[in-house]
């Protein structure tokens, strides 16, 4: 099992990924360095493996798709995720690796929204919408993660070894992100140097369609880590909505005796019912997600069990 494993997930990226992967070996020198070619039409391929990548290919386009494979097929203490586009310094890769090696971090996020990324980010919808999924998640989920969509982090074994990659696309971040904060892992910010792409090298990010499959994904992650929150307050809100309807008639109904309106008292009915019946799918999701969760921490410690095994077996 290797010490440091840098993953680089690419997609065209001829232009630079010679540059990413020197910087790499200068930075972290006893690390090995891995470049998954996910369909590129160009040469990054050769040219990640004439400056001393170990080039792997994955068929399956998307990006959710690439960090499947890399998490399934390498094995490392400390992993750190990098792109392959030269926008992030490697000054910061020594720290980011001693806090998941020394102290215990599952993830580390480079954080470039705390540094240089407003200025040097020529896309303000970008902008906008990193600002937008920071403040949701924190508030959402109660966390403090500087960066949601940074493609810039490391990984402790444990984290890769028990995370589920649904997502295949660029949505992957924000599922890390959730996953890390949900099941309540150590997650570390640290402040990295960002600088927009060189001329010549163009972003695979599409700001609307991205934009909104990011947006689909929060959503999908909320009711499914959150459902008593999110079951309960679509359904006290459908209560509120059939008594607010409701009052009426039943004032109606008791200084007249008569309900002129049925239609309106049926309605209010089946309302109410869905309101209530939203209220105990919370319910029984949540006990579901209390088990769910007992049965990660099993699936962490046996984990942890066969990475120590492991390096036992390596020192013999």
């Amino acid at each position: 099992m290797e010490q440091i494993a840098v993953l680089i997930p690419c997609y065209n990226e001829a232009k630079t990924i010679g540059k990413v992967v020197k910087d790499v070996k200068e930075q972290l020198p006893e690390a090995e360095v891995y470049v998954y070619d996910n369909n590129s039409t160009d040469d990054t391929g050769r040219i990640a493996a004439e400056a001393g990548a170990i080039v792997c290919r994955e068929w399956q386009q998307g990006k959710g798709n690439v960090i499947r494979r890399m998490f399934r097929e390498i094995d490392a203490d400390c992993y750190i995720m990098i792109d392959g586009d030269d926008t992030y310094s490697l000054d910061s890769a020594r720290e980011m690796a001693r806090q998941v090696l020394e102290c215990g971090a599952d993830m580390v996020v480079g954080d470039r929204l705390s540094s240089t990324y407003f200025t040097e980010n020529k896309r303000p919808f970008h902008n906008f919408g990193n600002s937008l999924m920071r403040c949701s998640i924190n508030s959402l989920f109660g966390a403090d993660v500087k960066d949601i969509m940074t493609g810039y982090r490391a990984f402790s074994y444990e984290f890769v070894k028990t995370f589920p990659v649904f997502s295949k696309g660029f949505e992957i971040e924000t599922e890390m992100t959730v996953h890390a904060v949900n099941y309540n892992l150590r997650v570390v910010n640290v402040v990295i140097e960002y600088r927009d792409r060189p001329d010549g090298s163009f972003s695979k990010l599409n700001t609307i369609p991205d934009g909104l499959k990011v947006l689909h994904k929060l959503y999908s992650l909320y009711k499914n880590y959150r459902p008593m929150r999110f079951f309960g307050a679509l359904g006290t809100v459908l209560i509120l909505l059939a008594v607010g309807f409701l009052a009426p008639v039943v004032a109606e109904y008791g200084s007249t005796g008569l309900v002129p309106r049925f239609p309106t008292l049926i309605v209010c009915g089946f309302v109410g019912l869905c309101g209530v019946l939203s209220v105990f799918t919370g319910m029984i999701l949540k006990a579901i997600d209390v088990r769910d969760r007992k049965d990660f921490e099993y699936r962490l410690v046996r984990v942890h069990d066969h990475r120590v095994s492991e390096k036992r077996r390596e020192q013999k």
